[in-house]
């Protein structure tokens, strides 16, 4: 049956498996040749930008390249978002076809809202990416992934994820993990079992959440399933744990986002690997934002977006990994950086501490720190009944420890987290 559900998907879309195949050819590289195909396409990319749009003529105008002499990374100035927002239409390509153009929306999770232009080229060879990295974890093309996405406008009308599987021969269905009521996750669970995926896809509180129902509830994931990608947002250890225990299968995180899909996706040997055929990953060490990620597309000529500062951190790691891939990794951290706590001294303090400070608190099913001053924090959390006031008593402790020692804690009770405007949980929400 798999072998037909993947023929019957490979002649609707023969653009996207015209994409797989070229991607597929990327791993049996040495990763010396990675690297020099990597190296090409960012030189081809900075000239292509250069020449075709407004703003990188004037953004690298100072820029002087011999001919055959490559364009270095760090001698390129970083691409900040209120540049994309106050030059979108300059960014675009001259040569592009405007008839195909799209604008697309980003910007929910990090508080700075944009705009981007794309195409339908970009659109598939995203979606050609994804099937690449499902391929990490075991998956084969024609064997069923659902997603459980909450962004409503992917998973209604013509979005990104509007699938209902409506053909016994469809291998993708989405749900809409807008809303986290014990009814919806109670009909997920029976669509999961009902349906039997391979692949799980969704943010990591829409897993979570499953999760944590099916382990209260004490039911069976189904057989079929071997494996869980987290995207979207920043999974954390318990997660992870927890997701694991209730889907009986490995979890796996992926990293992207609308501007530039596909930049690290996670191997059944627990490498977190750069798509470095489709990116440029930099991790920039400046004194103010230590470990800020820079991200470049390389294939993106309709819109580039090169030495893009995305608002995340995280670091490169050496080393090769068990698995085999010649693709170089890479460490995510739990932060966006509009996110970093400010302290009273005018230290910044990176989220995770505070996300480490409710780790193994069961009772909290879900929660979100709110900065209101530099000495007070809000913890608004989901529970049931209250937690005990020792262990209020532990959190405030640690707050001073390991934060500063004026930091004061207000805890507040909510029925659910406000999401953003994309459908994401937001861990932490500094003063911005």
């Amino acid at each position: 049956m798999r072998t037909i559900r993947y023929w019957h998907d490979r002649l609707r879309h023969p653009r996207r498996y015209r994409e797989l195949a070229q991607l597929l050819s990327v791993p049996h590289m040495s990763a010396a040749e990675v690297a020099e195909l990597q190296a090409q396409r960012f030189d081809a990319i900075v000239r292509h930008a250069v020449s075709q749009t407004t703003f990188y003529a004037d953004h690298y105008a100072a820029l002087d390249v011999a001919v055959g002499q490559r364009v270095r990374p760090e001698r390129l100035p970083p691409l900040r978002k209120h540049q994309v927002r106050e030059h979108l239409d300059a960014m675009l390509a001259r040569d592009a076809d405007r008839a195909a153009v799209k604008l697309g929306h980003t910007g929910g999770s990090t508080g700075e809202p944009l705009n981007f232009y794309y195409t339908r080229e970009k659109h598939e060879r995203m979606l050609a990416g994804m099937k690449r990295g499902f391929m990490m974890s075991g998956w084969l093309p024609g064997e069923r992934v659902m997603y459980l996405w909450g962004a409503s406008r992917d998973v209604s009308g013509r979005g990104v994820f509007a699938r209902e599987a409506s053909n016994v021969l469809d291998s993708e269905m989405s749900l809409a993990a807008v809303s986290y009521s014990e009814a919806n996750l109670a009909a997920w669970c029976r669509k999961l079992q009902s349906w039997r995926p391979v692949l799980l896809y969704g943010y990591a509180s829409a897993l979570a959440e499953l999760a944590r129902f099916m382990l209260d509830t004490a039911t069976r994931p189904p057989a079929s399933l071997i494996g869980a990608y987290s995207t979207a947002e920043m999974l954390d250890a318990d997660q992870r744990r927890s997701m694991e225990a209730a889907f009986g299968c490995k979890v796996f995180n992926q990293y992207g986002c609308r501007e530039v899909p596909n930049i690290a996706w996670e191997c059944r040997a627990g490498g977190m690997h750069v798509f470095s055929d489709l990116v440029l990953l930099e991790a920039d060490d400046a004194v103010d934002e230590p470990g800020r990620l820079l991200v470049t597309s390389l294939s993106d000529r309709v819109m580039p977006f090169i030495r893009y500062a995305i608002g995340d951190s995280g670091e490169l790691v050496d080393g090769e990994c068990d698995c085999g891939l010649p693709f170089p990794l890479m460490r995510m951290s739990m932060c966006r950086h509009n996110d970093l706590i400010v302290t009273p001294d005018g230290a910044r303090v990176h989220p995770s501490v505070l996300n480490g400070l409710l780790y193994g608190m069961t009772a909290i099913r879900s929660y979100q720190w709110v900065q209101l001053a530099p000495a007070r924090l809000r913890l608004d959390v989901v529970c049931e009944g209250r937690l005990p006031s020792s262990t209020i008593d532990d959190i405030q402790r640690g707050l001073q420890q390991r934060v500063h020692p004026a930091m004061q804690l207000e805890c507040a009770y909510r029925d659910t987290i406000e999401r953003t405007a994309a459908g994401k949980h937001r861990f932490v929400i500094g003063l911005g």
